[in-house]
């Protein structure tokens, strides 16, 4: 049951690089390569159970939360054209 879950979520990655390398814009790649990182997360899961050891669970959690924060960090740099400025991008019209 553990392969067919390992199998499937390979799958889903394969498919969520390829968003991420085919996205028209920013955002869309950008989701991508958070989704790219929740099915790390999961794939991190599974092999902790499928080799029968739980403390992966606590790799997958921090791997989680720096997924997080570097998709918020990222979306804040692209969010102002001068970060020192702090002036939106849609303030330029």
């Amino acid at each position: 049951m553990f392969i067919a879950a390992t199998i499937a979520v390979l799958i889903t990655m394969a498919l969520t690089l390829t968003r991420a390398l085919m996205g028209p814009t920013l955002f869309d790649r950008l989701l991508a390569v958070n989704s790219f990182g929740t099915k790390t997360v999961m794939l991190i899961a599974v092999y902790g159970f499928m080799t029968g050891r739980p403390d992966f669970l606590d790799i997958a959690l921090v791997y989680a939360l720096i997924n997080f924060l570097g998709t918020v960090a990222v979306l804040k740099f692209f969010e102002y054209d001068d970060p020192a400025a702090a002036t939106y991008q849609e303030d330029d019209y």
